[in-house]
C-alpha cells in the first residue's frame, strides 16, 4: 500500500488524511523529522504559511523536508504552495523546492474568499474529465511566476495561475481536500515514484 504524509503541524491536514483513506492510501500525519521514512510522497496542506514555517523550524523539519523533496513527490495547497515554493517576496522561512513565484492573499481577506470552476487538461485521465474541477480559494495565493522547467497547470479565465508543477513537486492556490472531488489527489498520487 502507498503510504504518503501529510504536514500536520498546523492547518487542514485531517482533510487530506480524509481523502488519501477514500483512494486506499496510508495517510501518516508528520510533525518529525523520522516520521518522514518511509514515505513515498508528501502533503503540505493550507493554513498559515508563516505559522508552518516557524514550527517546521522549531521541529527540526526544514532541512528533513528540503532532503525529502529531492527524491519524492510533493504538493503544497495555498499555504502549503508559498512553504514549497522558491520565493514569496518576504522574509520567511520556506523549503525553496519549486521554481515559482508566490504572492501570499493575492485576492484579498477572507471575505474575498470564493469559488470557481477550473478546467485543467491534466486530470483528463479521469472518467470524470469533461467536469470542471471546482476549486475552493480561500484567502488563497497567486502563483506570479513559473521558472525553470516548471509549468502552468490552471489558470483563472483573467490569466492569473493558480495550479503549477515541476517534475514531482505540485502547487495548487486553492483546496481540493474541502471538496468531494478526489481527481487532484489522485493526479498528486500518479506523480509519486
Amino acid at each position: 500500500m502507498m503510504k504518503i504524509g501529510v504536514l500536520a503541524l498546523q492547518g487542514d491536514f485531517a482533510e487530506h488524511v480524509n481523502i488519501l483513506k477514500r483512494l486506499k492510501v496510508e495517510p501518516v500525519e508528520v510533525r518529525l523529522p523520522q516520521q518522514l521514512k518511509d514515505l513515498q510522497g508528501l502533503i503540505i496542506p493550507g493554513g498559515e504559511s508563516t505559522t508552518i514555517g516557524k514550527l517546521a523550524g522549531d521541529f527540526g523539519l526544514l532541512e528533513p523536508l528540503r532532503e525529502f523533496g529531492r527524491q519524492h513527490a510533493i504538493w503544497g495547497t495555498c499555504a502549503g504552495a508559498i512553504f514549497l515554493s522558491k520565493d514569496v517576496r518576504r522574509d520567511q522561512p520556506i523549503l525553496g523546492l519549486m521554481d515559482i513565484l508566490v504572492q501570499r492573499n493575492a485576492f484579498g481577506r477572507q471575505v474575498d474568499s470564493f469559488e470557481a470552476d477550473l478546467i485543467i487538461p491534466e486530470l483528463k485521465n479521469s472518467p470524470r474529465s469533461e467536469i470542471p474541477f471546482h476549486a475552493i480559494f480561500i484567502r488563497a495565493p497567486i502563483i506570479e511566476k513559473v521558472e525553470a522547467d516548471a509549468r502552468v497547470l490552471a489558470a483563472l479565465p483573467d490569466k492569473r495561475i493558480v495550479a503549477a508543477q515541476q517534475g514531482h513537486f505540485l502547487a495548487t492556490s486553492f483546496h481540493p481536500e474541502l471538496t468531494n472531488d478526489t481527481r487532484f489527489h489522485e493526479y498528486f498520487l500518479s506523480l509519486v515514484d
